[in-house]
Protein backbone atom coordinates (compact mmCIF):
# COMPACT_ATOMS: atom_id res chain seq x y z
CA UNK A 1 0.00 0.00 0.00
CA UNK A 2 2.07 2.90 -1.29
CA UNK A 3 1.28 6.48 -2.00
CA UNK A 4 0.59 7.34 -5.64
CA UNK A 5 -0.73 10.77 -6.63
CA UNK A 6 -2.10 9.39 -9.87
CA UNK A 7 -4.62 7.35 -7.94
CA UNK A 8 -7.02 10.28 -7.85
CA UNK A 9 -7.20 10.19 -11.66
CA UNK A 10 -7.71 6.45 -12.07
CA UNK A 11 -10.77 4.31 -11.86
CA UNK A 12 -10.99 0.69 -10.76
CA UNK A 13 -10.54 -1.73 -13.62
CA UNK A 14 -13.77 -3.54 -12.82
CA UNK A 15 -15.95 -0.52 -13.61
CA UNK A 16 -17.18 0.36 -17.10
CA UNK A 17 -17.11 4.06 -17.91
CA UNK A 18 -20.15 5.88 -19.28
CA UNK A 19 -19.77 7.94 -22.40
CA UNK A 20 -16.33 6.64 -23.36
CA UNK A 21 -15.09 3.89 -25.60
CA UNK A 22 -13.90 0.57 -24.10
CA UNK A 23 -10.37 0.60 -22.66
CA UNK A 24 -9.80 -3.15 -22.81
CA UNK A 25 -11.25 -6.41 -24.09
CA UNK A 26 -13.42 -6.90 -21.01
CA UNK A 27 -15.16 -3.54 -21.41
CA UNK A 28 -15.57 -4.25 -25.11
CA UNK A 29 -17.31 -7.55 -24.30
CA UNK A 30 -19.55 -5.93 -21.67
CA UNK A 31 -20.68 -3.17 -24.02
CA UNK A 32 -21.06 -5.60 -26.91
CA UNK A 33 -23.27 -7.81 -24.74
CA UNK A 34 -25.33 -4.82 -23.62
CA UNK A 35 -25.94 -3.78 -27.23
CA UNK A 36 -26.19 -7.29 -28.67
CA UNK A 37 -28.88 -8.48 -26.26
CA UNK A 38 -31.34 -6.16 -28.00
CA UNK A 39 -30.83 -8.02 -31.28
CA UNK A 40 -33.47 -10.46 -29.99
CA UNK A 41 -36.05 -8.59 -32.09
CA UNK A 42 -34.30 -9.90 -35.21
CA UNK A 43 -35.74 -13.33 -34.49
CA UNK A 44 -38.85 -12.72 -36.60
CA UNK A 45 -36.99 -11.52 -39.75
CA UNK A 46 -34.53 -14.42 -39.51
CA UNK A 47 -37.38 -16.91 -39.03
CA UNK A 48 -39.15 -15.39 -42.02
CA UNK A 49 -36.03 -15.79 -44.20
CA UNK A 50 -35.56 -19.44 -43.23
CA UNK A 51 -39.23 -20.39 -43.53
CA UNK A 52 -39.09 -20.94 -47.31
CA UNK A 53 -42.02 -18.60 -47.96
CA UNK A 54 -39.97 -16.45 -50.34
CA UNK A 55 -38.25 -17.09 -53.61
CA UNK A 56 -34.49 -17.64 -53.68
CA UNK A 57 -33.87 -14.14 -55.02
CA UNK A 58 -36.09 -12.56 -52.37
CA UNK A 59 -34.38 -14.58 -49.63
CA UNK A 60 -30.90 -13.57 -50.79
CA UNK A 61 -31.96 -9.93 -51.14
CA UNK A 62 -33.56 -10.02 -47.69
CA UNK A 63 -30.46 -11.55 -46.13
CA UNK A 64 -28.22 -8.92 -47.70
CA UNK A 65 -30.57 -6.11 -46.65
CA UNK A 66 -30.77 -7.46 -43.08
CA UNK A 67 -26.97 -7.76 -42.91
CA UNK A 68 -26.54 -4.20 -44.13
CA UNK A 69 -29.12 -3.00 -41.59
CA UNK A 70 -27.46 -4.77 -38.65
CA UNK A 71 -23.94 -3.63 -39.63
CA UNK A 72 -25.08 -0.01 -39.99
CA UNK A 73 -26.98 -0.14 -36.72
CA UNK A 74 -24.12 -1.66 -34.72
CA UNK A 75 -21.57 0.69 -36.27
CA UNK A 76 -23.69 3.69 -35.38
CA UNK A 77 -24.48 2.62 -31.80
CA UNK A 78 -20.99 1.29 -30.99
CA UNK A 79 -19.28 4.42 -32.33
CA UNK A 80 -21.71 6.61 -30.39
CA UNK A 81 -20.38 5.27 -27.04
CA UNK A 82 -16.86 6.41 -27.90
CA UNK A 83 -15.70 8.76 -30.64
CA UNK A 84 -18.92 9.81 -32.32
CA UNK A 85 -19.43 10.31 -36.03
CA UNK A 86 -19.93 13.77 -37.44
CA UNK A 87 -23.58 14.96 -37.46
CA UNK A 88 -23.75 14.57 -41.24
CA UNK A 89 -22.58 10.95 -41.06
CA UNK A 90 -25.01 10.18 -38.22
CA UNK A 91 -27.96 11.56 -40.19
CA UNK A 92 -26.86 9.64 -43.29
CA UNK A 93 -26.62 6.35 -41.37
CA UNK A 94 -30.01 6.88 -39.73
CA UNK A 95 -31.45 7.56 -43.21
CA UNK A 96 -29.92 4.30 -44.46
CA UNK A 97 -31.57 2.44 -41.58
CA UNK A 98 -34.91 4.08 -42.35
CA UNK A 99 -34.75 3.19 -46.06
CA UNK A 100 -33.73 -0.42 -45.38
CA UNK A 101 -36.46 -0.85 -42.75
CA UNK A 102 -39.08 0.54 -45.14
CA UNK A 103 -37.96 -1.56 -48.13
CA UNK A 104 -37.64 -4.81 -46.21
CA UNK A 105 -40.92 -4.45 -44.31
CA UNK A 106 -42.89 -3.39 -47.40
CA UNK A 107 -41.56 -6.18 -49.63
CA UNK A 108 -41.09 -9.15 -47.30
CA UNK A 109 -43.99 -8.89 -44.89
CA UNK A 110 -45.05 -7.88 -41.36
CA UNK A 111 -42.40 -10.10 -39.74
CA UNK A 112 -39.93 -7.32 -40.53
CA UNK A 113 -41.73 -4.62 -38.54
CA UNK A 114 -39.29 -5.20 -35.66
CA UNK A 115 -36.67 -3.27 -37.62
CA UNK A 116 -38.46 -0.06 -36.67
CA UNK A 117 -37.55 -0.72 -33.04
CA UNK A 118 -33.87 -0.51 -33.94
CA UNK A 119 -34.54 2.57 -36.04
CA UNK A 120 -36.19 4.20 -33.02
CA UNK A 121 -33.23 3.25 -30.80
CA UNK A 122 -30.78 4.74 -33.32
CA UNK A 123 -32.81 7.96 -33.54
CA UNK A 124 -33.03 8.35 -29.77
CA UNK A 125 -29.38 7.52 -29.07
CA UNK A 126 -27.62 9.45 -31.84
CA UNK A 127 -29.79 12.32 -33.08
CA UNK A 128 -30.01 15.71 -31.32
CA UNK A 129 -32.85 15.85 -28.81
CA UNK A 130 -35.02 18.16 -30.90
CA UNK A 131 -34.61 15.98 -34.00
CA UNK A 132 -35.26 12.79 -32.02
CA UNK A 133 -38.57 14.21 -30.73
CA UNK A 134 -39.77 14.26 -34.34
CA UNK A 135 -37.99 11.18 -35.66
CA UNK A 136 -39.31 8.72 -33.04
CA UNK A 137 -43.04 9.54 -33.55
CA UNK A 138 -42.38 9.55 -37.32
CA UNK A 139 -40.89 6.05 -37.07
CA UNK A 140 -43.94 4.92 -35.10
CA UNK A 141 -46.35 6.31 -37.71
CA UNK A 142 -44.48 4.63 -40.58
CA UNK A 143 -44.50 1.33 -38.70
CA UNK A 144 -48.24 1.65 -38.12
CA UNK A 145 -48.93 2.41 -41.80
CA UNK A 146 -46.81 -0.52 -43.00
CA UNK A 147 -48.56 -2.80 -40.51
CA UNK A 148 -51.97 -1.65 -41.79
CA UNK A 149 -50.73 -2.27 -45.33
CA UNK A 150 -50.21 -5.93 -44.42
CA UNK A 151 -53.44 -6.07 -42.42
CA UNK A 152 -51.69 -6.08 -39.05
CA UNK A 153 -52.39 -4.00 -35.93
CA UNK A 154 -49.00 -3.78 -34.16
CA UNK A 155 -50.35 -1.97 -31.11
CA UNK A 156 -47.86 -3.45 -28.60
CA UNK A 157 -44.94 -2.89 -30.95
CA UNK A 158 -45.98 0.72 -31.49
CA UNK A 159 -45.84 1.37 -27.75
CA UNK A 160 -42.46 -0.33 -27.55
CA UNK A 161 -41.08 1.80 -30.39
CA UNK A 162 -42.16 5.01 -28.64
CA UNK A 163 -41.01 4.01 -25.16
CA UNK A 164 -37.63 2.59 -26.12
CA UNK A 165 -36.94 5.49 -28.45
CA UNK A 166 -37.53 8.16 -25.82
CA UNK A 167 -35.70 6.04 -23.22
CA UNK A 168 -32.65 6.15 -25.49
CA UNK A 169 -33.04 9.93 -25.70
CA UNK A 170 -32.55 9.99 -21.93
CA UNK A 171 -29.58 7.62 -22.15
CA UNK A 172 -28.03 9.77 -24.86
CA UNK A 173 -28.47 12.87 -22.70
CA UNK A 174 -26.84 11.05 -19.78
CA UNK A 175 -23.86 10.09 -21.93
CA UNK A 176 -23.45 13.61 -23.30
CA UNK A 177 -23.73 15.11 -19.82
CA UNK A 178 -21.13 12.69 -18.48
CA UNK A 179 -18.73 13.58 -21.29
CA UNK A 180 -19.26 17.30 -20.64
CA UNK A 181 -18.64 16.80 -16.91
CA UNK A 182 -15.37 15.01 -17.64
CA UNK A 183 -14.28 17.86 -19.88
CA UNK A 184 -15.34 20.42 -17.28
CA UNK A 185 -13.43 18.59 -14.55
CA UNK A 186 -10.29 18.53 -16.70
CA UNK A 187 -10.71 22.25 -17.42
CA UNK A 188 -11.14 23.08 -13.72
CA UNK A 189 -8.02 21.07 -12.87
CA UNK A 190 -6.04 22.89 -15.55
CA UNK A 191 -7.29 26.29 -14.37
CA UNK A 192 -6.41 25.40 -10.78
CA UNK A 193 -2.89 24.40 -11.85
CA UNK A 194 -2.49 27.63 -13.81
CA UNK A 195 -3.71 29.69 -10.86
CA UNK A 196 -1.26 27.90 -8.56
CA UNK A 197 1.61 28.69 -10.94
CA UNK A 198 0.58 32.35 -11.04
CA UNK A 199 0.36 32.49 -7.25
CA UNK A 200 3.81 30.93 -6.94
CA UNK A 201 5.19 33.45 -9.44
CA UNK A 202 3.63 36.37 -7.52
CA UNK A 203 4.92 35.12 -4.17
CA UNK A 204 8.45 34.55 -5.45
CA UNK A 205 8.44 38.00 -7.02
CA UNK A 206 7.30 39.56 -3.77
CA UNK A 207 9.83 37.56 -1.76
CA UNK A 208 12.87 37.95 -3.98
CA UNK A 209 12.25 41.17 -5.90
CA UNK A 210 13.15 43.51 -3.07
CA UNK A 211 15.98 41.31 -1.74
CA UNK A 212 17.66 40.87 -5.12
CA UNK A 213 17.32 44.59 -5.89
CA UNK A 214 18.93 45.42 -2.55
CA UNK A 215 21.73 42.89 -3.14
CA UNK A 216 22.41 44.38 -6.58
CA UNK A 217 22.46 47.93 -5.21
CA UNK A 218 24.79 47.09 -2.31
CA UNK A 219 27.09 45.10 -4.60
CA UNK A 220 27.50 48.11 -6.89
CA UNK A 221 28.04 50.34 -3.86
CA UNK A 222 30.65 47.97 -2.39
CA UNK A 223 32.46 47.89 -5.73
CA UNK A 224 32.73 51.68 -5.79
CA UNK A 225 33.84 51.85 -2.12
CA UNK A 226 36.41 49.08 -2.35
CA UNK A 227 39.41 51.12 -3.65
CA UNK A 228 39.20 54.04 -1.19
CA UNK A 229 37.07 52.75 1.70
CA UNK A 230 37.60 49.00 2.16
CA UNK A 231 36.09 49.04 5.65
CA UNK A 232 32.83 50.52 4.36
CA UNK A 233 32.90 48.08 1.43
CA UNK A 234 33.27 45.23 3.94
CA UNK A 235 30.17 46.51 5.77
CA UNK A 236 28.21 46.50 2.50
CA UNK A 237 29.34 42.91 1.83
CA UNK A 238 28.18 41.93 5.33
CA UNK A 239 24.79 43.52 4.60
CA UNK A 240 24.63 41.58 1.32
CA UNK A 241 25.28 38.34 3.21
CA UNK A 242 22.54 39.14 5.74
CA UNK A 243 19.98 40.02 3.05
CA UNK A 244 20.79 36.91 1.02
CA UNK A 245 20.45 34.67 4.08
CA UNK A 246 17.08 36.21 4.92
CA UNK A 247 15.97 35.75 1.30
CA UNK A 248 16.96 32.09 1.50
CA UNK A 249 14.94 31.68 4.71
CA UNK A 250 11.90 33.34 3.08
CA UNK A 251 12.12 31.07 0.04
CA UNK A 252 12.39 27.95 2.19
CA UNK A 253 9.35 29.00 4.22
CA UNK A 254 7.40 29.69 1.04
CA UNK A 255 8.33 26.33 -0.46
CA UNK A 256 7.43 24.58 2.80
CA UNK A 257 4.04 26.27 2.73
CA UNK A 258 3.44 25.11 -0.83
CA UNK A 259 4.47 21.56 -0.02
CA UNK A 260 2.35 21.38 3.13
CA UNK A 261 -1.07 19.93 2.25
CA UNK A 262 -4.21 21.57 3.60
CA UNK A 263 -6.91 19.40 5.14
CA UNK A 264 -9.78 21.35 3.56
CA UNK A 265 -8.28 20.88 0.10
CA UNK A 266 -7.64 17.18 0.75
CA UNK A 267 -11.26 16.68 1.89
CA UNK A 268 -12.54 18.27 -1.31
CA UNK A 269 -10.09 16.21 -3.36
CA UNK A 270 -11.17 13.04 -1.54
CA UNK A 271 -14.82 13.67 -2.45
CA UNK A 272 -13.92 14.14 -6.11
CA UNK A 273 -11.58 11.13 -6.22
CA UNK A 274 -14.05 8.75 -4.56
CA UNK A 275 -16.94 9.91 -6.73
CA UNK A 276 -14.84 9.55 -9.88
CA UNK A 277 -13.87 6.03 -8.81
CA UNK A 278 -17.52 5.04 -8.42
CA UNK A 279 -17.33 4.85 -4.60
CA UNK A 280 -20.29 6.17 -2.63
CA UNK A 281 -18.61 8.77 -0.42
CA UNK A 282 -19.60 10.63 2.75
CA UNK A 283 -17.00 13.34 3.42
CA UNK A 284 -17.31 16.31 5.81
CA UNK A 285 -17.34 19.66 4.04
CA UNK A 286 -15.94 21.85 6.85
CA UNK A 287 -12.90 20.57 8.76
CA UNK A 288 -13.26 22.92 11.76
CA UNK A 289 -9.56 23.60 12.40
CA UNK A 290 -9.69 26.59 14.75
CA UNK A 291 -6.60 26.48 16.95
CA UNK A 292 -5.19 23.33 15.35
CA UNK A 293 -1.42 23.59 14.76
CA UNK A 294 -0.26 23.62 11.16
CA UNK A 295 1.90 20.54 11.75
CA UNK A 296 -1.13 18.60 13.01
CA UNK A 297 -3.26 19.72 10.08
CA UNK A 298 -0.55 18.74 7.59
CA UNK A 299 -0.15 15.31 9.21
CA UNK A 300 -3.90 14.65 9.01
CA UNK A 301 -3.95 15.86 5.40
CA UNK A 302 -1.21 13.36 4.52
CA UNK A 303 -3.15 10.64 6.36
CA UNK A 304 -6.32 11.43 4.43
CA UNK A 305 -4.45 11.43 1.12
CA UNK A 306 -2.87 8.04 1.85
CA UNK A 307 -6.18 6.56 3.01
CA UNK A 308 -8.12 7.74 -0.05
CA UNK A 309 -5.32 6.52 -2.33
CA UNK A 310 -5.63 3.07 -0.78
CA UNK A 311 -9.41 3.05 -1.05
CA UNK A 312 -9.33 4.01 -4.73
CA UNK A 313 -6.44 1.81 -5.80
CA UNK A 314 -6.51 -1.28 -3.63
CA UNK A 315 -9.74 -1.82 -1.70
CA UNK A 316 -12.37 -2.40 -4.39
CA UNK A 317 -14.83 -0.71 -2.03
CA UNK A 318 -18.33 0.50 -2.89
CA UNK A 319 -18.75 2.84 0.10
CA UNK A 320 -16.40 5.06 2.07
CA UNK A 321 -17.09 7.13 5.19
CA UNK A 322 -14.74 9.93 6.26
CA UNK A 323 -15.23 11.44 9.72
CA UNK A 324 -13.36 14.23 11.52
CA UNK A 325 -13.93 14.39 15.29
CA UNK A 326 -12.59 16.49 18.17
CA UNK A 327 -11.97 14.33 21.26
CA UNK A 328 -10.81 15.10 24.77
CA UNK A 329 -8.37 12.46 26.02
CA UNK A 330 -5.97 12.02 28.95
CA UNK A 331 -3.25 13.38 26.66
CA UNK A 332 -5.28 16.50 25.90
CA UNK A 333 -7.51 17.61 23.04
CA UNK A 334 -7.07 15.44 19.97
CA UNK A 335 -8.34 15.72 16.41
CA UNK A 336 -9.27 12.31 15.02
CA UNK A 337 -9.63 11.39 11.35
CA UNK A 338 -11.42 8.14 10.53
CA UNK A 339 -11.61 6.65 7.02
CA UNK A 340 -13.72 3.50 6.80
CA UNK A 341 -14.63 1.51 3.68
CA UNK A 342 -16.34 -1.79 2.88
CA UNK A 343 -13.51 -3.10 0.72
CA UNK A 344 -10.78 -5.69 1.19
CA UNK A 345 -8.07 -3.30 2.39
CA UNK A 346 -5.63 -4.42 -0.29
CA UNK A 347 -3.79 -7.63 -1.01
CA UNK A 348 -0.82 -7.18 1.34
CA UNK A 349 -0.56 -9.16 4.58
CA UNK A 350 1.11 -6.31 6.50
CA UNK A 351 1.37 -2.52 6.47
CA UNK A 352 2.86 -1.10 3.28
CA UNK A 353 5.48 1.57 2.92
CA UNK A 354 2.81 4.28 2.73
CA UNK A 355 1.34 3.39 6.13
CA UNK A 356 4.78 3.00 7.72
CA UNK A 357 5.81 6.44 6.52
CA UNK A 358 2.47 7.85 7.59
CA UNK A 359 2.90 6.41 11.09
CA UNK A 360 6.29 8.11 11.39
CA UNK A 361 4.85 11.41 10.15
CA UNK A 362 2.00 11.32 12.69
CA UNK A 363 4.29 10.36 15.56
CA UNK A 364 6.53 13.31 14.69
CA UNK A 365 3.49 15.58 15.03
CA UNK A 366 2.63 14.00 18.41
CA UNK A 367 -0.14 11.79 17.02
CA UNK A 368 -0.78 8.13 16.32
CA UNK A 369 -2.17 5.84 13.63
CA UNK A 370 -4.41 2.77 13.76
CA UNK A 371 -5.17 0.84 10.57
CA UNK A 372 -6.57 -2.62 9.98
CA UNK A 373 -9.42 -4.77 8.77
CA UNK A 374 -12.77 -4.63 10.48
CA UNK A 375 -15.79 -6.88 10.15
CA UNK A 376 -17.09 -5.35 6.93
CA UNK A 377 -14.06 -3.67 5.44
CA UNK A 378 -11.02 -1.60 6.43
CA UNK A 379 -10.59 1.37 8.75
CA UNK A 380 -7.80 3.90 9.23
CA UNK A 381 -7.81 6.19 12.27
CA UNK A 382 -5.27 9.01 12.61
CA UNK A 383 -5.02 11.22 15.70
CA UNK A 384 -3.08 14.46 16.20
CA UNK A 385 -3.01 17.11 18.95
CA UNK A 386 -5.78 19.66 18.44
CA UNK A 387 -3.86 22.44 20.23
CA UNK A 388 -0.27 23.57 20.56
CA UNK A 389 1.64 22.68 23.70
CA UNK A 390 1.16 25.20 26.46
CA UNK A 391 -2.19 26.53 25.15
Amino acid sequence: MTEDPRAHEQRPEHQVRIGQGPRNRRELMVKALWIGVWLVFLGSPIDDLTSGRHTTGATVAGALGLTAFVVTYLSLVFRNIGRTFTPRVVVSMVAVLAVLALLLSCTLGPAWLGLYIYLSVACGATLPVRAAYWAIPGTTVVMYLVGRYWGEKPDDSLLLVVLIGFAMVGVGQLVRTTVELRKARATVAQLAANEERLRLARDLHDLLGHSLSLITLKSELAGRMLPGHPDKAAQQVADIEQVSRQALVDVREAVTGYRRPRLAAELAGAQVALTAAGVSAEVPAEPGLDGVPEESEAALAWALREAITNVVRHSGADKCLVQLTHRQTLDGAMLELSVEDDGSGGSGSGPGNGLIGLTERLEKAGGSLEAGRIRHGFRLVARVPAASEGT
